[in-house]
């Protein structure tokens, strides 16, 4: 059991670290649609996202269920994060 949870362990780092990444481009990507005045919850590119990781999903033998609630949980966070970050902007710009 040791051994299961160290590698346990291991893969927790490894996703966050992955998600530290996933976090960069999501800074980027809000100050992109600040710069093209775009909003920060794109719809189809949403379900294009849960898309993908419902068939990557599939492709490695994982529930594609329990990615989609990750994933839909993660995205709902950047979206709010972006739109707090672009409202800030935002209203400091109109002042």
């Amino acid at each position: 059991m040791t051994e299961v949870r160290a590698e346990i362990d291991r893969v927790d780092k490894a996703l966050v670290d992955t998600i530290a990444e996933r976090f960069g481009y999501v800074e980027r990507a809000w100050q992109l649609k600040l710069e093209a005045r775009q909003e920060a919850n794109v719809p189809w590119r949403n379900q294009q996202v849960i898309d993908k990781v419902r068939a990557r999903a599939d492709e490695k033998g994982v529930p594609a269920d329990l990615c989609e609630a990750l994933w839909r949980q993660m995205i709902g966070w950047f979206i709010q994060y972006e739109e707090e970050k672009l409202r800030h902007r935002i209203e400091g710009q109109s002042r």
